[in-house]
């Protein structure tokens, strides 16, 4: 329910001034990660001293509030007030009313099941009391008030207990529509909502326009993706996601929306270093110790979510929506308009919104590390895509079918080395062969000592068309100059510091159809007798 109301009132003045009763109207919102910008419209009737615009979200940065008006609407001083929503009656909402509504169904139904209970109470007494029985205190029934037979008694508890059990379940019933609605103002405003009023000096002679924008803490946005891969044309479709969520206490109802990947409520400048200064520790310590300059803390990810698609309210029926979000890039920042109009309801609600899609050819490979785990998978090797791509998780596909989620990173060389991967190639039979091993001494007097280590590995195709392969395999790498490493493999390998990393050896063959290759990697180390490795996988 939309929060955001507002009123018009007169200011003393020495001369008579205008009062009546206006509205604003959130027209445009900018969402960043972590913020919002939010811009409000409210009328200025003629001869207006003074413009209160009540029942604004509690986060508004008071910092932040501007005011601009029509040429002719002069703008005076603004002051800002908080207060809790229950001490303004402007600010109550229709889910305050159904409230107080359920409240009193609540009451009622409460009060017939407690009547009821109490004759059920009576009924039992006059069943249990011995008709020879004295009274023993005011309504206690003797002989003479059972003017009945056991069948008149038998018709009566039934009835009373058929009406007490319906009373019960009316309750119930009441008592859960308090609950759900309860829950939806406190989801909206919060169970102790407060809000913001502005009061805005002003003086028109005419009617005009005022804007009145503020920003907002909280709000926010992130990017996200699909990826849809078609593994016969070689073609993946990108389908950029944005994802809007926000708690503010106002719904942001029919409003223009941007997203920018500005952020604002970070720091406005960088740290500088400080002095790096060298001296000679005291006579009594033995060691000098340089301190490094602490790095900046990481700044915090911002949670995001989305809108609903239109105004709900509309009575009429809208023309044909338009979803091609327009990008505009500057220097800093990318900012994605939305054509059409959005609905984004306070309470946090997610709300995923298409910000357009792309097609992009890539060269399909299937990739295994037999040593890792004995299994291949179809990776989509790209370029980088054009545009502004942040890095998101992305959900994938394969041949329309969700095989899982990955990550996007557009900004690196991870999707034309790395790729994305888009699950297991069944059709690629991969079998790792037991690990051989053996050592020995080494050198003229035996100091040395040598071990030998082969890894061997068998990869299969049963596909009906030729595949691109890749096989990886770590090879040990000196650290120390009294190790000595020599490597040998078959077939030769196309890369041996594979992704810029020393050590990840890189087989690259195109297996035909229904058949196999044989990789060997074969390593001798040669080290002191005396010397303890440490190997690390």
């Amino acid at each position: 329910m939309l929060l955001a109301c507002s009123g018009v009132l007169a200011a003393p003045t020495s001369v008579s001034a205008v009062s009546a009763d206006g509205g604003s109207r959130i027209t445009q919102v900018k969402v960043y990660p972590g913020s919002a910008t939010v811009e409000r419209t409210a009328r200025v009737p003629a001869g207006a001293r003074s413009l209160t615009i009540r029942c604004l979200s509690p986060q508004l940065d008071v910092q932040s509030l501007q005011v601009q008006a029509d040429a002719h609407v002069r703008i005076g001083e603004s002051s800002v007030k908080v207060q809790d929503r229950d001490l303004d009656k402007e600010c109550a909402t229709p889910l305050d009313d159904q409230v107080r509504d359920a409240e009193d169904r609540v009451a009622s139904a409460k009060a017939e099941t407690d009547s009821l209970e109490l004759a059920t109470s009576y009924l039992r007494t006059v069943a249990t009391v011995p008709p020879s029985e004295p009274h023993s205190g005011p309504g206690t029934p003797g002989s003479a008030s059972i003017n009945g037979t056991t069948d008149t008694l038998r018709r009566s508890s039934q009835d009373l207990l058929l009406k007490l059990h319906q009373s019960k379940r009316r309750q119930e019933a009441a008592e859960l529509a308090l609950k759900e609605l309860t829950e939806e103002r406190n989801r909206i405003a919060g169970p102790k909502a407060r809000t913001s009023t502005v009061t805005i000096t002003l003086a028109s002679d005419r009617e005009g326009e005022l804007r009145l924008s503020y920003q907002l803490r909280g709000p926010g946005w992130s990017p996200s993706y699909r990826a849809a891969l078609d593994s016969t044309s070689g073609v993946v479709k990108f389908e950029r996601l944005a994802l809007v969520a926000q708690n503010t206490g106002e719904d942001w109802r029919n409003v223009q929306l941007a997203l920018s990947t500005g952020q604002p409520t970070r720091s406005t400048a960088g740290r500088l270093p400080g002095p790096w200064t060298i001296n000679v520790a005291p006579a009594e310590q033995f060691t000098t110790e340089i301190r490094a300059m602490p790095a900046p803390a990481p700044v915090a990810a911002s949670k995001v979510t989305l809108m609903s698609m239109g105004d709900r309210g509309a009575e009429t029926t809208p023309a044909m929506p338009n979803f091609d979000v327009q990008v505009s890039d500057d220097a800093y920042a990318t900012e994605f308009t939305v054509p059409q109009r959005i609905t984004v309801p306070s309470g946090g609600q997610r709300i995923t919104l298409s910000l357009g899609s792309l097609d992009a050819r890539a060269q399909l490979v299937s990739r295994t590390s037999p040593g890792v785990e004995p299994a291949a998978y179809l990776i989509a090797q790209l370029s980088a895509l054009p545009g502004v791509w942040p890095a998101a998780p992305v959900a994938l596909y394969r041949d329309g079918a969700y095989v899982g989620q990955g990550r996007l990173d557009n900004n690196s060389d991870e999707l034309s080395r790395t790729g994305l991967s888009f699950g297991r190639d069944e059709r690629v039979v991969v079998t790792a062969e037991p690990q051989q091993q053996n050592s020995g001494s080494a050198g003229f007097t035996g100091a040395n000592v040598e071990r030998k280590v082969q890894h061997a590995y068998r990869v299969e195709s049963r596909h009906q068309r030729p595949i691109a392969l890749q096989v990886l395999d770590a090879a040990p790498v000196s650290q120390n100059e009294q190790i000595d490493v020599v490597s040998q493999y078959d077939p030769l390998p196309a890369d041996k510091a594979w992704n810029r990393r020393p050590g990840l050896i890189l087989w690259s063959e195109t297996l035909a159809p229904g058949s196999s290759l044989r990789f060997t990697a074969a390593h001798t180390l040669r080290y002191p007798k005396d010397a303890r490795l440490q190997e690390s996988k």
